[in-house]
């Protein structure tokens, strides 16, 4: 939190104190390393409308903190961000992914933002139980393997939806991706690259196509009593490589 402060407040020297030298970038919109980001901070702090910072959630897994946020970056217009960030032995925050989206001007069908909702972290016993629960959710539905087991991970129709398009309801999502097939539009997953979990919330981070365009999601999921309960998500399209400013790549 402190690090994406510095966004706003243009404070490098807290900034270089936070981070690994050797601090590895895999937004590809940017450079790798310390002095890139140190860069960054500094070009913010100069631009004629200051950069705002507003995080909403934050959690810990191990040695990793994915945070919700939203960010105006010198006026560009606000986005709704996940981050992620690896800590080194040493304290030190030595590795950075995320996805970014703009906010959404009007609530969803059924009156939800991008990042209102439930708050508070519980389940904290439940943790691995809940992470075990959402990969194998990915895998069963979301990768389509095993479509059958769908009603298995809700409590019928009870499912509170953030995404900026869907409505609540296990038939909002089928609803939603049922228009997007008469469209010839499918949403695929092909890899689960990092499954993160605090109690009762949990991120995934997934490469699949959107309507056959290289996309990155980032799905947080809320969990309650064994059940998927709340969903809020980012999707990105992934840069084409040949405009990489790293070569760390989007995962």
């Amino acid at each position: 939190l402190a690090l994406i402060g510095t966004f706003a407040s243009g404070d490098t020297e807290t900034a270089r104190e936070l981070l690994d030298e050797n601090y590895i970038q895999h937004n590809l919109a940017y450079g790798t390393g310390e002095d890139a980001f140190i860069g960054s901070v500094e070009y913010l702090a100069s631009a004629d409308v200051k950069t705002t910072v507003n995080n909403i959630r934050a959690f810990e897994d191990g040695d990793k903190v994915f945070l919700q946020t939203i960010y105006n970056f010198a006026g560009a217009g606000e986005q709704v961000a996940f981050d992620i960030f690896r800590f080194d032995e040493n304290g030190k925050i030595a590795e950075h992914w995320d996805n970014l989206t703009a906010l959404a001007a009007e609530p969803n069908p059924s009156g939800h933002t991008q990042t209102d909702g439930t708050m508070e972290i519980t389940d904290l016993d439940k943790t691995e139980e809940n992470r075990k629960l959402v990969e194998d959710f990915l895998y069963d539905v979301m990768q389509g393997n095993n479509l059958d087991k769908t009603p298995d991970y809700f409590d019928g129709d009870n499912y509170i939806q953030h995404n900026s398009g869907i409505a609540d309801g296990v038939s909002g999502l089928n609803a939603a991706l049922g228009a997007l097939a008469e469209q010839g539009i499918s949403m695929v997953y092909d890899e689960v690259h990092m499954v993160l979990a605090e109690g009762n919330f949990v991120l995934a981070v997934s490469e699949g196509t959107f309507g056959g365009t290289p996309t990155s999601y980032y799905d947080l999921w809320r969990v309650e009593n064994g059940k998927i309960a709340e969903h809020w998500d980012v999707m990105e399209t992934i840069a084409d490589q040949s405009t990489w400013q790293n070569q760390n790549g989007k995962f």
